[in-house]
């Protein structure tokens, strides 16, 4: 007989990173001591660093265990339809004390001819902003791909790349061939697609310890660009306390921005499993008799069987997220 599901807490898996900080461990709580902490993987179910539950009967199982053994129950009929027994979403917490390289990723059509792999749409939730922190998403003017390469050539990338400064709660949504980068003193949420492909086009002429420049993907790369896309990556979204506040809805996810300051009983019509991130505050998750808390920094995964539930709170700021 099958364990009856509940809402997952999952241990997050910490990277270390040559650009990340301590803001992860000092702010969200993460548990590490690192001067380098870049990236908290809160749910991820990408080969070799697969998510595994910390809370309730299911603890030690992982994500793709539970996966294989709930399926649609788990992930929602229509989803295991589309994606079987692969979990099609990563979620992060990401750290940046330094500028990311400036890269871009594949489309799905490309990146499963090339890796057999998803491609990766995201979207990224400004958490914590420095004075004059700023992310790179997409070209301040328009571009084709001989202005592009002439300028990769010359050194000359960052005159024609868009930089917006940012701060809390400024949010972005990316688009797979969409050139960009974390600039640094940013901290935000990042939801994505299930996949670890980057095209480093540029990491600023950086070297490690050794003297040795990180790998770039230009041979790759661009073809992997969009050229034509529009400019309309930052995403405009209501505040409205008590009701899910949509934010992105594409075909890999839709993410809801939620700020609660009372109870809000809550239906899942969505035939999809339900990921919160909670952004601020503090929230309760009441299912029947059970009853899950999570703070800042923290991530719960409700499975698609679960069709009721509460979220309580004296205030929180919670992503919702589901395909």
């Amino acid at each position: 007989m099958k364990k009856q599901l509940y809402p997952l807490k999952f241990k997050p898996i910490l990277k270390e990173k040559i650009w990340g900080g301590e803001k992860l461990n000092q702010q969200l709580n993460k548990d590490s001591k690192s001067k380098e902490l870049g990236e908290s993987w809160e749910i991820s179910a990408v080969p070799e660093d697969v998510s595994v539950v910390i809370n309730g009967k299911l603890k030690g199982k992982s994500l793709q265990e539970l996966l294989e053994f709930y399926k649609s129950d788990f992930l929602g009929k229509k989803n295991y339809k589309r994606f079987g027994n692969i979990f099609p979403l990563l979620i992060k917490f990401i750290d940046a004390k330094q500028d990311l390289s400036i890269q871009l990723h594949p489309d799905d059509e490309l990146a499963k001819k090339r890796h057999n792999s998803f491609g990766k749409t995201e979207m990224w939730f400004v958490m914590q902003a420095d004075v004059d922190a700023n992310l790179i998403v997409g070209f301040n003017q328009k571009v084709d791909k001989e202005t592009y390469l002439k300028h990769l050539k010359d050194n000359t990338l960052t005159q024609i790349l868009n930089f917006d400064k940012v701060k809390e709660g400024d949010s972005y949504f990316i688009e797979a061939g969409r050139v960009h980068a974390i600039g640094a003193g940013v901290m935000l949420a990042e939801i994505q697609q299930t996949s670890d492909i980057t095209y480093r086009v540029y990491d600023w002429d950086r070297v490690d310890a050794d003297g040795n420049e990180r790998e770039l993907h230009n041979d790759i790369a661009i073809d992997a660009f969009d050229f034509n896309m529009k400019d309309d990556f930052k995403i405009v979204y209501r505040k409205k306390k008590n009701i899910p506040n949509k934010m992105v809805s594409c075909p890999f996810f839709t993410t809801n921005f939620i700020e609660i300051d009372s109870d809000l009983e809550k239906r899942n019509s969505n035939d999809s499993f339900i990921i919160y991130l909670c952004v601020d505050g503090q929230v309760e998750v009441s299912t029947g008799n059970l009853n899950t808390i999570i703070s800042k920094g923290e991530t719960l995964l409700i499975p698609a069987a679960i069709k009721n539930y509460i979220l309580k709170a004296d205030y929180a700021k919670l992503l919702e997220v589901y395909v």
